[in-house]
């Protein structure tokens, strides 16, 4: 959910609301005046950008964050995605020893410095296009995995579509310069945000600083590593049609933020305008849960069930990125369905919460069933039309 559009707007107070159907509670009082408004983010030096919150996946800030550019080396973000959800899915191991092709050899722009004919393990692959950004590597990586780089390219593509990439199409492993192959900074932070949740333990790679193979140790280009060290990822890119781009993210008091920019100036340059980006977001922003998911908020009434409640709650946790102070003035209430009739699915759709400022909605999450209810018997069901007739007829 993107809230730059509307984060001009509010002033916010907590609230916590449980009801049956349509319950409000007072707004719990602050000690301290909060701020009405931030600081706008500053334009800065770079054809695109984005800054997310991971948790909430909303966007704080956005600079042509929809235009499709070419994402150079971030590409190889997909790469060793698929890969690690391959391994996840013991479709191949880290120990799998893959041979490496002319092709791949002979790959040009940055190398992990593999030799043709030689066997190679997939970990060590991974560690070369992660930190060492090795073209020779995602194209023999993509081999092993789909038969060729174009099979592997449509893996890529279906995984976009997956992750809902909407302005992203890739035409090979690397990010090399091909035509119809682009991408966005949304897209890279959104894709970013899977890699960092889908598979923690492989995510710990995007923070190591150096890699040493065939003799030759080469650095991470994502100088924030050692400039920062709450930086723990992702990656970096660079070709003369993308200039200079960087995915990065970072962890601080148990928030975690992701930013990407295209299309910066030098390799100082990004590092620059990302941590700008950062600075902003931990200083003037923080994320809460308000609900979590599969946790009772409710019950809510079943009419002709085995049971006359169903306990409801969320499917996802309600997570809002919000201005930092500002939280107090959010009001959270739930509406339930009254006419709920069994039999009742674990998973069904009950109702709403709406996270409130005022008048306006902020944010809707669909209420649950936690539990199935089968319908109840015959002479349970007659009686409960009845009810259910002179309910319906005085409310």
């Amino acid at each position: 959910m993107k809230i730059s559009q509307f984060l001009q707007k509010f002033c916010l107070t907590a609230v916590v609301v449980c009801a049956a159907s349509y319950i409000s509670a007072e707004p719990v009082p602050t000690a301290a005046k909060v701020p009405t408004a931030i600081p706008a983010m500053p334009q800065l030096a770079a054809k695109s950008y984005v800054l997310m919150d991971a948790t909430s996946g909303q966007v704080l800030v956005e600079h042509n964050g929809d235009e499709r550019l070419p994402p150079a080396s971030l590409t190889k973000l997909m790469t060793a995605y698929i890969a690690t959800k391959e391994i996840q899915n013991e479709q191949i191991t880290e120990q799998d020893m893959v041979t490496v092709s002319e092709k791949a050899w002979r790959t040009g722009g940055s190398r992990m410095f593999i030799d043709v004919g030689k066997q190679v393990s997939v970990d060590d692959l991974l560690h070369g296009i992660i930190i060492q950004s090795g073209n020779d590597a995602s194209v023999a990586i993509a081999e092993h995995i789909a038969g060729s780089e174009e099979a592997f390219s449509s893996m890529m593509n279906a995984a976009a579509v997956r992750l809902q990439l909407d302005n992203t199409h890739f035409r090979n492993a690397t990010g090399l310069p091909a035509e119809g192959h682009y991408s966005t900074a949304y897209d890279m932070a959104k894709l970013a945000r899977a890699i960092i949740f889908e598979d923690p333990e492989h995510y710990e790679i995007y923070a190591q600083k150096e890699f040493l193979w065939n003799g030759i140790k080469q650095p991470n280009r994502n100088l924030l590593l050692w400039r920062d060290k709450t930086v723990d990822g992702l990656k970096t890119g660079h070709t003369d049609e993308a200039g200079y781009c960087l995915v990065a993210s970072a962890v601080r008091d148990d928030m975690r933020l992701i930013s990407v920019v295209f299309g910066a100036s030098s390799e100082a340059a990004r590092a620059a305008e990302t941590q700008k980006l950062l600075t902003y977001g931990f200083r003037f922003f923080e994320t809460k849960t308000f609900y979590q998911k599969g946790v009772e908020l409710a019950e809510s009434k079943v009419w002709k069930g085995e049971e006359s409640k169903v306990k409801v709650g969320l499917a996802e946790d309600l997570t809002l990125t919000l201005p930092r102070g500002q939280v107090q003035k959010i009001a959270a209430t739930m509406v339930l369905d009254e006419s709920v009739i069994a039999p009742v699915t674990a998973g069904e759709s009950l109702g709403v919460v709406e996270v409130r400022l005022g008048d306006e909605v902020l944010h809707t999450a669909d209420l649950v069933a936690l539990q199935d209810v089968p319908e109840g018997g015959f002479f349970s069901r007659i009686l409960d039309s009845i009810r259910m007739f002179f309910y319906n007829l005085f409310n």
